[in-house]
């Protein structure tokens, strides 16, 4: 038996299907090994750099699955996917499972030609590609870590900062500042229907766009009293020439403003397309065919749609580190026009098609008339109208989505007399610059060099999820929290979140990937001088107040001047006295209601009364000197909507409470710190017949398990008892 690993459970299906049974076809489900969440453990420094992996949670019986395989096969295959990462897994699932010798194979598209193609010409696994994908993992974690860690402590707890992610919110924040900045400035347009010597009516507009309102009234009145006449037409015969094939990027742009996908959907559809075989590979930034498809093209065009349509071309790749080893994205069969099983993965498929096709079509042609027109004795600005018919449809026959309205003009010439019918004026405001899309951030990105192929949806998605940026109609508009940690990065680490800093880093990675630069000295160049950064920011001021409020809005409780501060909310005014005052105003000024005192006197300080205050996760109890006194007890109400009434098996007195700590949810005895019994999940109300501890829900795999990480029952188990 010959066993072949790829990364996809969908994908092991199909291939396996097309190697008659030579192979054993199994997947590895993405990365089986990764660094442990505890930095400290994750990697070497002093060592060089050395990371220090393990076994992803929940890929240890993935990982016995193929060692258990790999020990009967005559021959390992791995066939992960064809980029930098694919080349990582490979080398990890070779580590994990202790292959001595495995082969490598790489293709381009989920067929039985290409997959047995590429079994022709195995090769070893490529160390540079693997380590460049390793620098990066590595590079993002220490930057990552540095970064947040001070950023908790300077900011907020449990915020971040990256790499990549920093670079693209100073951008989006860069927009927003310049929209803010803006100042408008008032301006007219003016539109005048003339009539014709065939008897229609056309809108002509004015060229200019008049700021001064003595020139518009001027405009007017001539245009009232002179008469009209053609001045010229101009009639130009324009080819609009197709674009190259879709890369990721092009891809994500176009599916964003065609189809309304967020980045992170078209990729998720776009995996499931290539692996049925539908689609090659998805991530590349390549616009390169192979001449396999441009034949099975030349083929096509003619009989689909005539000879007339099909034109052989080829495009230039714009970034100067693609892997030219990938082809753009395009149908594997590119007879078939609609692919996929779901709607969203035909209207994807559907799109990729019509691009890979209309990239080797004719140009289609356009002619474009541009009609003057003015009054014949005064001076006045030109009015214009403009019309466009199509020729010849060209490579728009493919692609009807991407054509342009055919704007028809009657037959006029130059000093054909027009009929003044009406004039009007419109006042408006110059606009800022709009904020940027999903596909216009990616845009972006690919433009200043940060990220790569792979990159660019996680990028959006993670400072999204993060809080960081919003997104309302499309438009990505960043928080309060987003517009402080971009702040205090560009205030205090401007050169590592620069254009040309971060793209200086992808271009040295990419070098790792070709062999030109060596993985340990490119880390310790970078990471020495980050750290020393790092280290002497520490002493920095923490910016949870971001400057003086309004002075219209004092303290509605004790009268005094009120500050900005940052909240898990966003901006809000807080009285300058505080804590000793405990006013507070929304940031547009409203008053917030203060804590709730109670006839209470607190335990621990004896100095003064408890308060009911408001947090993320609810009601609690707290001495109203916080700060200074740090008493708090979560209140009786809220406690009561969080017992589960599962008794704790430890104690036997107390129940088991839904908390939340600096991970997440978990439950927890009621009377802790007393009895300090804890589980991760929510309890059954069952116990363990091998072990006597809380049974607790599982997974939809796993319904019910043990508790007890040591118990066997903590995976499938047998029938239990209730308590």
């Amino acid at each position: 038996m010959k066993l072949l690993i790829v990364e996809s459970p969908a994908k092991a299906k199909t291939i396996e299907k097309y190697l008659d049974g030579e192979y054993k076809v199994v997947a590895s489900v993405g990365h089986v090994r990764d660094l442990p969440k505890s930095n400290k453990k994750a990697i070497d420094i002093e060592g060089g750099f050395i990371p220090h992996y393990e076994i992803s949670k929940g890929k240890e019986g993935v990982v016995a699955t193929i060692q258990a395989l790999a020990k009967k096969a005559s021959e390992v295959v791995l066939a992960t996917d064809p980029d930098r990462e694919g080349e990582a897994i490979a080398w990890h699932i070779s580590q994990a499972v202790g292959l001595k010798k495995p082969k490598r194979v790489v293709f381009h598209e989920v067929t039985k030609d290409a997959v047995k193609e590429a079994l022709l010409h195995p090769r070893q696994i490529d160390n540079n590609l693997k380590e460049a994908q390793e620098a990066r993992r590595v590079l993002d974690r220490l930057v990552g870590y540095d970064l947040s860690g001070l950023i908790w402590r300077k900011v907020r707890y449990g915020l971040s900062a990256g790499r990549v992610q920093s670079p693209a919110l100073r951008i989006v924040m860069e927009r927003e500042r310049e929209i803010r900045a803006f100042v408008p400035e008032t301006f007219w347009t003016l539109s005048a229907v003339l009539g014709t010597k065939g008897g229609g009516n056309l809108t002509f507009t004015c060229a200019d766009e008049p700021r001064d309102k003595k020139i518009v009234d001027h405009i007017l009145a001539v245009a009232k009293k002179e008469p009209w006449h053609v001045v010229a037409v101009k009639a130009t015969e324009v080819a609009r020439a197709p674009r190259a094939p879709f890369t990721t990027s092009t891809l994500q742009q176009t599916a964003s403003t065609r189809l309304g996908f967020a980045p992170s959907k078209t990729m998720s559809v776009a995996q499931k397309l290539y692996e049925a075989g539908h689609i090659t590979y998805m991530r590349t930034d390549s616009t390169i065919m192979s001449t396999v498809a441009l034949a099975a093209l030349a083929k096509l065009i003619p009989q689909k749609f005539g000879e007339q349509y099909h034109a052989e071309r080829t495009y230039t790749t714009k970034s100067k580190n693609a892997q030219e080893a990938h082809e753009a994205i395009r149908p594997t069969h590119l007879e078939k026009e609609v692919a996929g099983t779901t709607d969203e993965q035909k209207r994807l498929y559907r799109l990729i098609w019509q691009r890979a096709v209309s990239s080797q079509m004719a140009d289609a042609k356009t002619l474009r008339t541009r009609v003057t027109a003015n009054v014949q004795s005064e001076s006045i600005p030109e009015f214009v109208v403009n019309g466009s018919r199509i020729l010849f449809d060209g490579w728009l026959k493919a692609d009807p989505e991407a054509r342009q309205d055919d704007v028809e003009l009657p037959k006029m010439a130059d000093g054909e007399p027009l009929t003044f019918v009406s004039i009007d004026s419109l006042e408006k405001q110059t606009e800022p610059p709009a904020r940027y899309s999903e596909a216009g951030l990616i845009k972006e990105l690919e433009k200043r060099g940060i990220g790569r192929p792979s990159t660019y949806a996680s990028i959006i998605k993670t400072i999204v999820d993060r809080g960081y940026v919003d997104k309302l109609n499309k438009s990505l508009i960043p928080t309060d929290t987003g517009d402080v940690v971009s702040s205090f990065l560009e205030k205090n680490f401007t050169e590592y979140i620069s254009d040309t800093f971060t793209a200086d880093m992808e271009d040295k990675l990419d070098a790792i990937a070709r062999g030109e630069a060596e993985y340990i000295p490119t880390l310790k160049n970078f990471y020495t001088p980050f750290k020393k950064d790092v280290k002497s920011k520490e002493k920095s001021e923490k910016i949870t107040n971001l400057g003086d409020a309004p002075k219209e809005f004092p303290c509605p409780t004790c009268g005094a001047a009120m500050i900005i501060k940052l909240g898990r909310s966003g901006k809000f005014m807080s009285c300058g006295r505080f804590p000793d005052c405990t006013g507070g105003r929304t940031i547009e000024g409203v008053v917030m209601e203060g804590p709730k005192e109670l006839n209470e006197v607190c335990p621990l300080c004896s100095k003064a009364n408890l308060v009911e205050r408001e947090g993320r996760f609810g009601k609690f109890i707290a001495c109203s000197r916080y700060p200074k006194c740090k008493f708090i007890r979560e209140d009786e109400a809220e406690k009561a909507k969080k017992d589960t009434k599962v008794q704790c098996p430890t104690c036997k007195k107390g129940t088991m409470i839904e908390r939340r700590g600096r991970f997440g949810i978990f439950y927890s005895c009621s009377d802790y710190p007393e009895c300090k019994n804890a589980i991760k999940a929510k309890p059954t109300g069952r116990i363990c017949t091998e072990c006597g501890a809380l049974m607790m829900e599982g997974t939809k795999t796993i319904p019910e398990r043990c508790s007890n990480k040591l118990c066997p029952n903590h995976n499938p188990h047998k029938l239990i008892k209730k308590i």
